[in-house]
């Protein structure tokens, strides 16, 4: 693909089809993925039909990574865009575009590791799922029929990556220094400890409370500096508060 990221992985999660299995390796072989991720398969991803289904695709089904959960299997991921396909998704969380949300991700001039997450056939990623990704995008289709099957997903969403690739290649990129999912899910379990701490949140609304202020942070394309400094003050609260109990 484009050379304004490397190493892409494709993130399944759950996958119940070995057809899509090996479709989708298939698929990463076509758009030269560097590396298929399967969270807790509900199939045999190694089975002769995911296999047939594979053709030179078969190298992703044999060098795969399973994990067992979603955080896991993007620890290590500066960029995460997550696919929707849900309508009663969460209604605090910004869905933009596939081609929208490609053409901002060619904007920068250098992503490593960057990660796309695909959900289960039937339903989907949860909502807490979708928060690990710093972008969510869609696939515009029918309204009365907006669910696609698992790897025509995949091939759209690497077709038009592929395309955006090349149509912002000529643009002025921007740097990307952007806080990595990771950091802004460890940087969300702090802040939440701290503010039941405090009794700004309670036990059984705090998941809802967070979301929104997560959903806020990562609309708002928060940079590593930003959400450093972000963590030094709750870091700093914590040590006060630590302290103070002590005099």
């Amino acid at each position: 693909m484009g050379k304004n990221f490397s190493n892409l992985k494709v993130i399944l999660v759950e996958p119940n089809g070995p057809l899509n299995v090996g479709s989708v390796a298939r698929l990463c072989s076509n758009f030269e993925v560097d590396e298929l991720r399967i969270v807790s398969p509900k199939c045999d991803i190694f089975s002769l039909e995911a296999k047939k289904m594979a053709l030179k695709g078969h190298k992703f089904l044999e060098n795969s990574k399973i994990f067992d959960d979603l955080q896991k299997a993007t620890f290590d991921c500066d960029l995460v865009l997550a696919s929707c396909g849900r309508i009663d998704v969460n209604k605090n969380l910004f869905l933009g575009s596939s081609e929208d949300i490609f053409d901002w991700t060619l904007s920068f001039k250098k992503i490593n590791n960057l990660a796309i997450i695909f959900g289960r056939e039937d339903r989907g990623l949860t909502n807490s799922e979708l928060l690990l990704a710093n972008k969510t995008f869609h696939i515009p289709t029918s309204q009365n029929n907006p669910s696609l099957n698992l790897s025509h997903a995949v091939s759209i969403a690497l077709y038009e990556l592929n395309k955006s690739s090349k149509r912002n290649f000529d643009q002025e990129l921007k740097v990307f220094n952007l806080a990595s999912s990771k950091q802004i899910h460890d940087s969300f379990l702090e802040i939440e400890e701290l503010l039941l701490k405090v009794g700004y949140l309670l036990k059984h609304t705090s998941k809802a409370k967070i979301t929104k202020f997560k959903n806020f942070i990562l609309r708002s394309n928060t940079s590593m500096h930003e959400i450093n400094v972000l963590r030094g003050i709750v870091h700093q609260i914590n040590w006060f508060l630590n302290n103070s109990k002590r005099n």
